[in-house]
């Protein structure tokens, strides 16, 4: 029977690892699992495992079989949120013991997962990008042509109440244009220069909470030692408005929506190496984003909301993406995290 604060070599382990009685209450657990759950051992000794953190994305039926299971069980990729309001992605095994004992191994994948979803999301945007291309080409020529011919057509006419139905197809033809062009995103070089996020951040946040009739509380919380950087400033504000008018729809313009800025070292985005980039981070406090879209989000057309376009999220990646960013997504019941991640040194040699 394990003994609880024995020396172990499980303190030297990555994984963390707990060891349950058959209560389910914990009788052991490592420097690992400290670290996990931000929690000391002698807190957590005696604890009944559910107490050891907020949420946990898992059905409960499933949870409690794994845990009184009679076999090994394996638990992937759940997204754990401990008492400190801290996210991590875990694979969890339990493994019973003797006497009725559990040991829960529990190995945080976020660095792989974040790989994996980097990759996923580019791959998504490459072949959004490439889609629209060819259907923005299929259409805008016929489009073109169908509303010339719609403008000699009602050069024709005399009578005022043809006019009207010559106007509405010249009007329809420009809001497909419109549409692709908005598929499309931003086509033509910006006006780049040298900006500060805190000013654009407050720019855009100003005309968010006027939209919200001020019933939303926006929270700042800045780093002042984030220097200027060069940026196209008014798509970064464009990308910066589509997300927090997201977070806004979510909340149903009622809520508490955060702004956080963060210096951040070494960073790897889509294969290049960044000394240093900048974290901009918009937090609301809605229901958070459904499982069954939060893998084609970003995809043009792709959106939760019964009104919504499902364009906002697509433009936002398409500029982070011409600012050599990507966006990092963290979202469960009652958190959803978007988080852009721009190089302070634009590379123009870089693709």
């Amino acid at each position: 029977m394990v003994q609880a604060n024995e020396p172990s070599l499980l303190d030297h382990l990555n994984t963390a690892v707990l060891v349950l009685d058959p209560q389910q209450r914990v009788t052991y657990c490592n420097l690992a699992a400290e670290q996990l759950l931000g929690l000391s051992s002698r807190r957590m000794m005696g604890c009944v495992f559910a107490e050891l953190y907020s949420q946990i994305a898992t059905d409960p039926a499933t949870l409690a079989q794994a845990l009184d299971g009679h076999s090994n069980q394996a638990l992937h990729a759940l997204s754990l949120v401990t008492l400190d309001n801290q996210h991590h992605t875990v694979d969890l095994t339990v493994t019973p013991l003797e006497q009725g004992q559990r040991l829960l191994e529990a190995r945080t994948v976020d660095q792989q997962l974040r790989i994996s979803q980097e990759l996923q999301q580019y791959a998504q945007h490459h072949a959004a990008q490439l889609l629209v291309r060819g259907l923005a080409h299929e259409i805008k020529n016929p489009l073109g042509g169908l509303r010339g011919a719609a403008q000699l057509l009602n050069m024709e006419l005399e009578s005022q109440e043809l006019k009207e139905f010559t106007g509405i197809i010249i009007e329809q033809a420009d809001r497909l244009r419109n549409l692709v062009d908005r598929l499309l995103g931003p086509q033509h070089p910006g006006q780049w220069s040298l900006n500060n996020v805190h000013r654009l951040l407050e720019q855009t946040s100003t005309l968010c909470e006027l939209e919200s009739n001020g019933q939303v509380e926006v929270e700042r919380d800045y780093d002042p030692s984030i220097p200027d950087f060069l940026m196209d400033h008014e798509q970064l504000q464009q990308a910066l408005l589509n997300i927090m008018r997201n977070a806004l729809q979510a909340m149903n313009n009622r809520g508490k929506l955060v702004l956080r800025t963060r210096s951040q070292g070494a960073t790897t985005i889509a294969g290049v190496r960044h000394r240093q980039v900048v974290a901009i981070s918009i937090i609301d406090n809605g229901p958070g984003i459904p499982g069954d879209v939060r893998d084609t989000l970003f995809y043009p057309m792709v959106t939760s909301k019964a009104e919504g376009s499902g364009l906002g999220l697509s433009i936002a990646q398409n500029i982070v993406s011409q600012h050599q960013g990507r966006i990092d997504l963290e979202s469960w019941p009652g958190h959803t995290e978007f988080t852009l991640l721009l190089p302070l040194i634009f590379r123009k040699e870089a693709p």
